[in-house]
């Protein structure tokens, strides 16, 4: 016998009350071992979405998916800090990030996932490594920390499965941009890694989920807020994403702009911000005394990053997949690039076959999009602007369908906003 009544529940939250924490911690529960119907959990998601949660009652469904599974509990001799962003185009910074503050002295358990739609997948991105693998039993993750200080793989099937269950059913139901149930998803999966400390990335902009600072902000609040709620030291940085991160859109092109990065190179906006997150997260784990500008400097950053693909079976000296197919996109006159839409630029890449529209669709690794030239840099007649990378010469005229109108060249600069716009602490 249920304690309650799933259409009771749908009732209470379609009508604007609050749920209970006993209506909640029942409805996951029973939701995550089939006693509550995909088209009940349906109706209440749409509920929620219309008539939001407050802070209270996201922190308690957070709680109550956090408890649908197993929890790992990293047993460290140093301080476990963990990153996440919400996504967008270009955002490679996981693979130079987790390194970078394992040579500083942390612990970085990153459990990340695959690409979906305009927004890559950091898996798919290393797993164009030859012999890299995303998949790791907890012993293996466990090991992985203590030996090299960082692990960047597929998150448990125990982990969270009430977010699993739920956010496919929100895909395809159209309740994905509730903020509660966004910042729960993320914070579920996070807490059960066990982590001590998380810094969020929390992006705005074209090529973002959230298309205005302002909803970044309240994303990120309520973030922050289930973080204290669960005792974790936690905070978020606002970024734009109103054009590429860095050059490179894809998977394998991604990982060699961050190898650029790990070995003291790379471009200036993906630097910028590896060593903004790198040095909050290790603040709160304890270790602002260390300085991952010199440790990016010096190859130690780097040979953690060898160290860590290694581990997983990769071989990170091994030549990277290559296109079979190049078109570039050349400037028609001489100017400044204006214009580069994230949004178009990540929906080209996935055309390309860089992403997926389906989770069990497959990625092409030599897919993506190399942007030679960005908003505030100068261009003459005939220079590469954009160069579109792909196995399959069919899919060009789709993705350049998709960059019309994504970019233009004028002859005035325009005017370009910080990357970070600020930072949101308890």
């Amino acid at each position: 016998m249920e304690r309650f009544s799933a259409v009771d529940v749908i009732r209470a939250k379609r009508d604007g009350a609050r749920l209970s924490d006993e209506q909640i911690d029942w409805v996951i529960d029973a939701y995550t071992r089939g006693a509550v119907a995909d088209e009940q959990m349906s109706a209440l998601a749409m509920a929620i979405f219309l008539n939001g949660m407050d802070t209270d009652e996201t922190a308690r469904w957070t709680a109550a998916m956090v408890d649908s599974g197993e929890t790992l509990t990293l047993h460290s001799d140093r301080p476990t800090v963990d990153k996440h962003s919400t996504g967008g185009v270009g955002d490679k910074i996981t693979l130079p990030l987790a390194p970078l503050v394992a040579a500083c002295g942390a612990a970085v358990p990153q459990l990340s996932g695959r690409g979906l739609g305009h927004t890559g997948g950091t898996l798919d991105k290393l797993e164009s490594i030859p012999g890299w693998r995303a998949s790791l039993t907890t012993e293996e993750i466990l090991a992985q920390l203590r030996d090299v200080g960082a692990v960047v793989c597929a998150a448990t099937e125990g982990l969270a499965p009430a977010d699993r269950k739920l956010y496919a059913l929100r895909d395809v139901t159209g309740t994905v941009e509730s903020i509660p149930l966004i910042a729960s998803s993320i914070m579920s999966k996070k807490i059960a890694e066990g982590a001590d400390a998380l810094v969020l990335d929390v992006k705005f902009g074209s090529g973002a989920f959230m298309k205005t600072a302002d909803n970044a902000r309240a994303l990120a609040k309520a973030l922050v807020g289930i973080g204290v709620s669960r005792g974790l030291k936690i905070s978020a940085l606002i970024t734009d994403m109103s054009i590429p991160l860095g050059r490179a859109v894809g998977n394998a092109v991604e990982v060699a702009e961050s190898i650029e990065v790990l070995r003291g190179d790379g471009p200036a906006d993906v630097v910028e911000l590896t060593l903004a997150l790198a040095r909050e997260m290790l603040d709160l784990a304890g270790l602002s005394d260390v300085d991952p500008g010199r440790m990016l400097a010096s190859g130690e950053a780097y040979e953690t990053w060898a160290r860590m693909i290694r581990a997983q079976g990769g071989d990170p000296e091994a030549p990277l997949p290559e296109p079979k197919h190049v078109h570039v996109i050349k400037a028609d006159r001489d100017g400044v690039v204006t214009k580069l839409d994230a949004y178009a630029v990540g929906v080209a890449a996935w055309r390309l076959g860089a992403g997926r529209a389906r989770k069990e669709d497959p990625v092409q690794a030599a897919a993506g999009i190399l942007c030679h030239a960005k908003p505030g840099e100068s261009v003459r007649t005939g220079d590469p602007v954009l160069e579109l990378r792909t196995d399959t010469p069919d899919a060009v005229a789709a993705a350049l369908s998709t960059l019309e109108g994504a970019y233009e060249v004028g002859d005035t600069a325009p005017e370009i906003g910080p990357l970070i716009l600020e930072t949101i602490r308890p």
